[in-house]
């Protein structure tokens, strides 16, 4: 261990598993940065020392070295498990740090824990931030899109740090000042939802092609390697090519025809899907995504559904290349509603608690770094920047245009997909949100009209001011209501 009575790193990371590990050899790979790390283990704490001498990391055995090492104001990121394991050593670092310094949440916390930690934290004068960090341990380690919470305080010794290990996009860090609190574990939340979406939508065209064209996975590899020459162009695509074409050792079979078909999930999907429910936000798409893993891991269910009766009629697909070229557009276009639908759910977040978020900027800083980096992630950007009260992304006309050239060959796939019994959750409901946003009158009237028969919680009509019911245990007669309960 080096001897740390003196205070001389500007930055320090607490929990040094892989995630941690990458950040700090990150950060003291850059210029200014000198990188105090702390590990409950000492074990993994010396490991990390020796095997990268280069990095010059300042190394304490506890908590109180820690923060002696540290100058003013201390700034340590932590990098544990989220949950129990947060709060401790958010406990520990209060108790050995003043008025003034930082502690960054750097983990996947759920954004309301950080409202909660940040509010504690404050009472004692030290700033907490709660960090979404993407990218996953390549981007820690070479460069992440990172999306801090906090106070504009914190920012001013927080923002240049985080500026020098950001991934670079056109020249510009992939990092911003998100807003106050818990707002930057909320966009990484969305992100993440965005993400389950976006790698959904690559699952079903990959299955749709290759049950309709009878192609194999180092051809459909192509494909996906083509696609990511264009407007698709985009980290996820760009590695779904080298799944698919990746032969197994041991069997010779393409390797995606060995993995077990069922999809794991850490939570933060499944985050995104709950708070846009207590928000009012439609993510249908988002939400296919997550219940599509939950399905896949029913093996039980599964099992015992196979012999259910399928379509009647064999289905065969024409045309290939067409079919192929329908897929490519079907995809982005239910990728331009995942990434509008997120967006809603921004923009509904930032109302609801009060954080000026840019929706700008966030597009800006996904450009590198994290697992949903992409081409047209400019053009929500210029969208935004053309009109920041934009109240669906997916009306600016750079992606109404988009969708417009794509639709017929969207509906199409979606009706292939329906005949021949190839589950599309994601590409079907991303469909029907499109079309429930542009269609000039929907049956929720009936279903109000329901409501108020049920339950009496009254209705609006289209021709006249007020609130209304019918008596329909009576005379059925309608009377104007004072209030309502909507």
């Amino acid at each position: 261990m080096v001897n740390t009575a003196e205070a001389r790193a500007n930055i320090g990371v607490v929990g040094l598993a892989v995630m941690g590990s990458n950040l700090a050899r990150n950060l003291a790979s850059r210029e200014g940065n000198t990188v105090a790390v702390y590990n409950r283990s000492p074990e993994r704490t010396d490991l990390l020392v020796s095997e990268h001498p280069e990095a010059g990391f300042v190394a304490s055995k506890t908590i109180e070295e820690f923060a002696a090492s540290l100058s003013k104001p201390r700034t340590a990121i932590i990098m544990v498990q989220a949950g129990k394991g947060t709060d401790a050593v958010i406990q520990q670092l209060t108790e050995v740090f003043e008025p003034g310094d930082i502690i960054v949440d750097g983990g996947n916390a759920l954004f309301t824990d950080t409202i909660r930690r940040e509010k504690a934290v404050r009472e004692t004068g030290i700033n907490f931030v709660g960090a979404g960090i993407s990218g996953g341990e390549e981007g820690a380690l070479k460069g992440p899109s990172i999306m801090p919470g906090g106070s504009a305080e914190a920012w001013e010794t927080l923002g240049p740090i985080l500026k020098s290990i950001a991934a670079i996009a056109e020249g510009e860090p992939c990092v911003t000042h998100v807003g106050t609190d818990g707002a930057g574990h909320f966009v990484k939340m969305i992100h993440n939802g965005i993400e389950y979406a976006d790698m959904q939508l690559i699952a079903e065209a990959y299955d749709l092609i290759r049950r309709g064209t009878g192609k194999s996975p180092a051809e459909i590899a192509e494909i996906f390697a083509e696609w990511n020459r264009g407007t698709l162009e985009s980290y996820l695509i760009e590695i779904t090519a080298e799944v698919l074409k990746q032969v197994d050792a041991k069997t010779g079979q393409p390797l995606v025809d060995v993995i077990l078909d069922q999809a794991g999930a850490k939570g933060t999907g499944a985050w995104t899907v709950q708070t846009a429910l207590d928000l009012g936000i439609p993510v249908s798409g988002i939400a296919e995504a997550v219940f599509a893993r939950s399905l896949s891991s029913k093996p039980a269910q599964r099992a015992a559904a196979r012999e259910l009766a399928g379509p009647s009629e064999e289905w065969t697909v024409t045309d290939p290349d067409q079919f192929v070229e329908d897929v490519r557009q079907a995809l982005y276009a239910s990728k331009i509603i995942a990434y509008s639908q997120g967006f809603d759910e921004i923009v509904a977040g930032a109302e609801q608690y009060g954080w000026d978020i840019k929706k700008g900027e966030i597009a800006k800083i996904w450009r590198g770094g994290c697992i949903i980096r992409a081409q047209f992630l400019n053009r929500i950007t210029e969208a935004y920047e053309e009109n920041p009260e934009l109240v669906a992304l997916v009306t600016a006309p750079y992606f109404s245009d988009a969708v417009a050239e794509a639709q017929d060959s969207w509906r199409r796939v979606v009706v292939a997909a329906a005949q021949a019994g190839i589950p599309s959750p994601a590409f079907s409901s991303s469909l029907s949100y499109y079309d429930g946003l542009r269609a000039e009158r929907l049956p929720a009237a009936l279903v109000q009209g329901q409501r108020d028969f049920f339950g009496a919680h009254t209705y609006k009509r289209v021709d006249l001011d007020g609130t209304f019911h019918t008596l329909w245990s009576g005379d059925r007669s309608e009377v104007e209501q004072a209030g309502s309960s909507h």
